[in-house]
């Protein structure tokens, strides 16, 4: 099954309104025949949407209540309000530092989809759990775990992220990046039937404009989810590019 790809960036804890410049550069950049996003801090979802034209705006994390005492964070329909249309979660950055279990990012990616936001929902293995043979055991376990009622790719995509590769230059091999994304799928069909098929998995980890086109061609690869080199256009553009020269 042919799925559409999709490029997405997340800026981090980067981006005031003087770096705007790049959201309208990379969105004069889009092709036709891929979907690109920029998640964003909370403060700059407003002013990007504005400047993005058409490419999608997304938050990187969202709480699992609608409101309440839970100073400091922000609920799905605030999100919207600001104008996002898809958040991560369980992003690896914040299963480690924020200690979020499975089941918290599966009750946010809940409540992002009842709010009718788009969901990526990562997941990813440590260096040592790669070293000691255990990945693809849990990553799957994270698939299962994590995965939120009702899923489908129409408002759902997972990303894979090898966390020891986020940001350190290290990449897996193509073959390690196919074998993961296989045995997500094939969680996905354990867990979802045919509906697996829908499912775009996207790879988190390094990814840059040297080698997208080899990572983004792997079998079960539909897109990415893009780190440090979505900052500015100059180096995201390039990795939209090779991901619209695949289809």
């Amino acid at each position: 099954m042919m799925r559409r790809k999709l490029v997405a960036g997340n800026w981090k804890m980067h981006g005031l309104k003087a770096d705007l410049g790049e959201v309208r550069a990379i969105s004069a950049a889009m092709p036709d025949n891929v979907d690109a996003a920029l998640c964003v801090p909370f403060t700059l979802i407003a002013s990007a949407v504005e400047a993005a034209g058409d490419m999608l705006i997304g938050a990187q994390d969202v709480h699992e209540a609608d409101k309440g005492a839970h100073t400091g964070c922000i609920s799905a329909g605030m999100l919207i309000e600001a104008g996002a249309g898809l958040t991560l979660v369980g992003h690896s950055e914040r299963r480690a530092d924020q200690h979020e279990t499975d089941a918290q990012v599966k009750a946010k990616a809940e409540a992002a989809h009842r709010a009718g936001l788009m969901v990526i929902l990562c997941v990813g293995e440590t260096l040592e759990e790669r070293d000691s043979g255990r990945a693809e055991a849990v990553v799957t376990a994270q698939v299962a775990a994590s995965l939120p009622a009702g899923a489908h790719g129409m408002w759902l995509a997972l990303a894979y992220e090898p966390v020891w590769a986020i940001g350190t230059g290290r990449t897996p091999t193509e073959g390690d990046v196919a074998a993961m994304h296989g045995a997500i799928r094939a969680k996905l069909r354990e867990l979802i039937g045919g509906e697996a098929e829908s499912m775009r998995i996207l790879y988190g980890g390094s990814v840059n404009a040297a080698n997208a086109s080899a990572l983004l061609g792997c079998a079960d690869v539909d897109g990415a989810l893009v780190g440090g080199a979505s900052l500015t256009a100059d180096k995201f553009v390039p990795i939209i590019e090779a991901a619209a020269a695949l289809g």
